[in-house]
C-alpha cells in the first residue's frame, strides 16, 4: 500500500509543477505517458503492447497490457503472451489467438521501477522547465521587467521574477551607483538569453541604451503611439546620455514632448537611472546640423567635414570650448557616439593672428622632437594651432603627460607675448 501511495505522489508532484510552470495539459499528459513507457521499455524491452492512460484532473493513471492467448505449451514471451489456462481465469470464454487486455498495477513492478520512474519524470520535468523558461524569455528580449533582488554577489545580482525564475544582473550591466538590498525590486531590460548546454541564463541590463529607450516609451505616450521616434541613443550609464528624437507630426515638438511640462516626464527616468543627465535633441539627417545639435549646450561657429573619414573639425569661440567638451570630456564623447563621427574641437582663430603663426618645427631647440611629432600626428603643426586646441584634447589624442602639455603651452604662449 505504501508503494501505491508513493506512485500516486508522483502525479501530485507533477500537478504542483504544472501549477507553478504553466505547463499545458497536453504536454503534461504526454510527459507522464513517456515516462511510464520509458520504464516499461527498460523492464520488458518494449512498450508497444501497453496502453498508458493518464488522468491529470484526478491525479491518477492506468496501465493496460495487451497479450495474445497461446496454448499452454507454446508460451515463450510472458510479456506479449498469456497461456490459455491463465486467460480463462480472467474470462472462461477466451480462445487461442484472441487478445487479452488486463490492468497492470504499477506497484507490482517493484521499488526499482518506482525509483526509475521518479528519475525519468524528474529529468523530463527539468528539461521542460528549461525549455519553458527559455521560450518565455527569448520573446521578452528588449522588454523591461521588474524582479525581486534575492542574492547579491560580487560580480552579479540574482533576482527572482513573479514565478520564481532566476534572472541575473551582472556587475557590468549595472549603473555604477546602483545599490540594492535583498527583497528590493529592481527594474531592468532583458538583454539576452544564453542557452549553453540547454541551461538557459537570463541576463538583464540597466546600462543598455535599450533600457533608456524602453523607459521613454513607457513615459512618453507619443513615442508609444508612434508619433515620435527615437532615432539614436548614446549613453555613459549613470553619468550622461544623449537621445535624438524625430516627430512625424509637425504640430508635435518631439523634445518638449519627451521632457514634459517642467521636466515631468523625464524626471522619473532620470531617477531610475541614478540621476543620469539626459539631453534630448531633434534628429536631422543633415549630419553637419546633427553634429551642431549633438554638441549642445555649446554653440558651434563653423564645421569642416571630412565625410569619407567620418571626421569633423568643429570651431567654437574660446568661451564655448569647455561647454563642447563637457565635464570629464563627456559631452564631446557622447556627441561622437551619437553622430558616429570623430569630433575634434578647436578655438576659433582671429584671421589676422593666423598670419603671425609659426610652425612647431621652429621650436625644436626648446621642445623635444618626439613631443612635436606626437602633436603633429593629430593634425596640428603650428603654434597657434596648439594654443587654440583644447588642453584635454592634446593630452588624450597626442597621448602626452599633463606636465608635458603644460610646458609646451607655456613655451608657445611666451613666444607670442614677446
Amino acid at each position: 500500500m505504501a508503494k501505491k501511495e508513493e506512485t500516486v505522489s508522483l502525479i501530485d508532484t507533477f500537478s504542483e509543477f504544472k501549477e507553478l510552470k504553466n505547463i499545458d495539459r497536453t504536454t503534461m499528459v504526454s510527459v507522464l505517458e513517456e515516462s511510464f513507457r520509458s520504464v516499461i521499455a527498460k523492464m520488458f524491452g518494449t512498450d508497444e503492447n501497453y496502453d498508458v492512460i493518464v488522468n491529470p484532473d484526478k491525479g491518477d493513471f492506468e496501465i493496460w497490457r495487451n497479450r495474445e492467448v497461446v496454448a499452454d505449451d507454446e508460451l515463450t514471451n510472458p510479456n506479449a503472451q498469456i497461456s490459455l489456462t491463465e486467460a480463462r481465469k480472467i474470462d472462461s470464454s477466451y480462445e487461442v489467438g484472441e487478445e487479452v487486455t488486463d490492468e497492470v498495477i504499477f506497484e507490482k513492478f517493484g521499488r526499482r521501477a518506482i525509483l526509475n520512474l521518479r528519475q525519468t519524470l524528474a529529468s523530463k520535468i527539468l528539461e521542460l522547465e528549461k525549455d519553458s523558461l527559455y521560450n518565455k524569455y527569448i520573446d521578452k528580449v528588449g522588454t523591461v521587467i521588474s524582479a525581486e533582488v534575492y542574492q547579491i554577489w560580487k560580480k552579479e545580482i540574482l533576482l527572482l521574477d513573479d514565478e520564481g525564475n532566476e534572472l541575473l544582473l551582472p556587475k557590468t550591466e549595472q549603473i555604477p551607483s546602483d545599490f540594492y538590498r535583498k527583497g528590493e525590486t529592481a527594474r531592468a531590460v532583458v538583454a539576452r538569453v544564453d542557452n549553453k548546454n540547454n541551461n538557459p541564463k537570463i541576463i538583464l541590463s540597466r546600462t543598455s541604451p535599450m533600457f533608456l529607450q524602453r523607459l521613454f516609451e513607457q513615459e512618453v505616450p507619443e513615442i508609444n503611439d508612434g508619433l515620435i521616434t527615437i532615432k539614436k541613443i548614446a549613453r555613459i550609464p549613470g553619468e550622461r546620455a544623449k537621445i535624438a528624437v524625430e516627430s512625424y507630426d509637425e504640430r508635435i515638438d518631439p523634445v518638449g514632448a519627451c521632457v514634459g511640462v517642467k521636466g515631468s516626464r523625464i524626471h522619473g527616468i532620470v531617477r531610475e537611472l541614478r540621476n543620469e543627465n539626459i539631453d534630448v535633441i531633434n534628429y536631422t539627417s543633415n549630419i553637419q546640423l546633427f553634429i551642431q545639435r549633438a554638441l549642445s549646450p555649446a554653440k558651434v561657429s563653423s564645421i569642416v567635414m571630412h565625410e569619407e573619414e567620418k571626421k569633423a573639425e568643429v570651431y567654437l569661440k574660446p568661451e564655448e570650448v569647455s561647454l563642447a567638451i563637457g565635464k570629464g570630456g563627456l559631452n564631446i564623447k557622447l556627441a561622437s557616439m551619437l553622430t558616429e563621427y570623430t569630433i575634434d574641437v578647436y578655438r576659433e582663430l582671429d584671421e589676422n593672428a593666423m598670419d603671425e603663426d609659426i610652425y612647431l618645427d621652429e621650436f625644436k631647440d626648446e621642445i623635444d622632437e618626439w613631443v612635436i611629432n606626437a602633436i603633429k600626428s593629430i593634425g596640428i603643426d603650428t603654434a597657434k594651432g596648439v594654443l587654440n586646441a583644447p588642453r584635454e584634447m592634446l593630452i588624450e589624442k597626442a597621448d602626452l603627460e599633463e606636465n608635458t602639455v603644460d610646458d609646451v603651452l607655456k613655451i608657445l604662449k611666451a613666444e607670442f607675448e614677446e
